[in-house]
This record gives C-alpha cells, structure tokens and sequence, in this order.
C-alpha cells in the first residue's frame, strides 16, 4: 500500500558486537546502506540513515540498557525483553524518520514522512524482533 516498507537490513547494525570498533560499525553501515541505496536506486537515503543510527548505537544501548551497557555485560539474546524491545524500537524509529524525512525532503509533507515512519516501523519492529526470537539459543 505504499506505507509498509520493512527494512531487515539495520538488524546487523543493532547487532554487531558491543565490545567492537565504533569506527568500523558506521563505516560498515555506510556501506550496508549504500549497497540497499544501488539496488533500491534511491540515492543515499539508506546509507545516510544507517551511518545515523550507527552514530547514536551507544547512546540508544545505554538509553535501553542502562549499567549493563557501561560493564559491557549485554548479551542481546539474553537481555530482558522489554529493553530489547525499547532498543529494537528506538533504533528502527530513528532510521525511519531519517530515512523518510530526506527521501521526501519537503515539510509540506510532514504527515506522509510521520505516517510512512509509523507504518513501516511497526512493521520492521515486528520483522527484527521475529528474527531476534528465531535466532537466538535457548540454554
């Protein structure tokens, strides 16, 4: 219907190793996002919104998980459910509103960036936090 976009693909970006290089995670999203921009023909949204929510990864971990962040005790298959979903959250809502609001650039339609983020951010939510689920290993 035009409003329903998921986009799996920033699930690497919420992912990849906490204890890693901060510098490689946003080099690696620009790539991710600019490999979605070539096949997608959109022009850099996707890499621009990626490098975004790699930027703010910290700040989102320590908003969702609070002192585990700060120790480095996360572990995202075990980590409560209710802080993976506010950080599962948080990130795909970011990526959307930056996503939808520079491929639509025009603030006479604030409606349509706010309803295509919504959409398709319930949707992505629903989508990773599915794949989390199916993937992770129960001890």
């Amino acid at each position: 219907m035009g409003y329903i976009n998921p986009y799996p693909y920033i699930l690497f970006i919420l992912i990849f190793p906490f204890t890693g290089n901060k510098s490689l995670l946003i080099i690696l999203g620009f790539f991710l996002g600019l490999c979605v921009d070539i096949f997608s023909d959109s022009g850099g949204v996707h890499a621009a919104a990626s490098v975004f929510i790699a930027y703010l990864r910290p700040l989102l971990l320590k908003f969702s998980f609070g002192v585990s962040y700060e120790f480095n005790t996360i572990k995202l298959n075990k980590a409560d459910v209710g802080a993976r979903l506010t950080y599962i959250s948080a990130a795909v809502l970011l990526h959307h509103l930056v996503l939808f609001a520079m491929e639509i650039f025009n603030t006479s339609h604030i409606m349509l960036v706010l309803k295509s983020t919504l959409f398709s951010s319930i949707f992505t939510i629903v989508v990773l936090f599915c794949i989390t689920l199916l993937f992770s290993r129960k001890n």
